[in-house]
């Protein structure tokens, strides 16, 4: 899939994942919903895995110190969202998850050393302005749901620059296998040990199907892919735009208001993406050596 086509479809299941997490809190625990929503997931990538016959335990095993990292950062960060749902809209939560992208432009840039362009840096300005902006209500910034997004974020942040580091030698499928199975496996151990291991309710499970395929499955999937192609730092300044896409499901959906003030901070991120995205463009593309026909 060119990476122009892939990059849309991944804002659209990827701003999904807050709507999931409102749709599934009346219904079930947090803990119990990431339990089974990473478990359909794990299934479906695992049966993926064997009828095409990728799968590789030797491989998985040979990293196997990267999943347990990335099993214990991945299910904290995914229940710790399931449950902020609780104290703030989902629009404004996938905006405020976007404080990731200054965890993850500094992982790129000191620790993986990447290199932005002029033209991206200032389109990085830009897109990290705009989700402040977005976000900004006085006295908002102490409420526990903003304080729970913002760790999760910085946990989210954290695996993806140790799966950009370690992880681009292993083969795709194994790779989104084992980080799967080890994120349930943490989740399942955690909810073993506090006692809050249950069965959802009848109602919930079409909404745990759908999140495990989509928001989960499609769209990890989708983002490992782009992570491979693109550098950390254009990565996640693209993502930016997924919170733009989520408030305007969360307008739908749940009846969430929008401000001016959401809608320019959207603009804005918009624009910083856009620079992003198109210097990207100009200076890799002049780059590349030419394809022999």
């Amino acid at each position: 899939m060119p990476t122009i086509v892939l990059i849309p479809i991944l804002l659209l299941v990827d701003s999904l994942h807050f709507v999931f997490a409102r749709l599934l809190f009346p219904l079930s625990p947090p803990s119990v919903s990431v339990l089974f929503v990473l478990s359909v997931a794990t299934l479906e990538v695992g049966i993926f895995g064997v009828l095409t016959k990728r799968l590789d335990w030797s491989e998985i095993k040979r990293k196997l110190w990267l999943f347990i990292i990335l099993g214990l950062l991945i299910s904290s960060s995914t229940t710790i969202n399931y449950g902020a749902v609780e104290f703030i809209d989902p629009g404004i939560a996938a905006v405020l998850s976007q404080t990731g992208t200054v965890w993850a432009v500094l992982f790129g840039l000191v620790w993986l050393k990447e290199i932005l362009r002029p033209g991206q840096i200032l389109g990085t300005v830009l897109a990290v302005g705009g989700i402040f902006l977005v976000n900004f209500q006085a006295g908002d910034y102490v409420q526990i749901g903003s304080l729970l997004v913002l760790l999760s974020s910085a946990l989210y942040a954290l695996h993806a620059a140790l799966a950009k580091k370690f992880s681009e030698d292993l083969d795709l499928t194994n790779f989104f296998f084992a980080r799967l199975a080890f994120s349930t496996a943490a989740i399942f151990l955690f909810s073993t040990f506090t006692g809050s291991l249950a069965i959802p309710q009848t109602k919930a499970w079409p909404y745990i199907m759908l999140a495990g395929i989509f928001d989960v499955a499609v769209s990890r999937a989708l983002y490992y892919i782009a992570l491979r192609r693109l550098k950390l730092t254009v990565h996640t300044i693209l993502l930016t735009l997924s919170p733009v896409i989520a408030i305007l499901l969360s307008a739908l959906l749940f009846d969430s208001k929008l401000t001016l003030q959401q809608v320019i901070g959207g603009v804005i991120v918009l624009g910083g993406v856009m620079m992003v995205a198109i210097w990207r463009d100009k200076t890799e593309t002049n780059s590349l050596p030419q394809e022999i026909n």
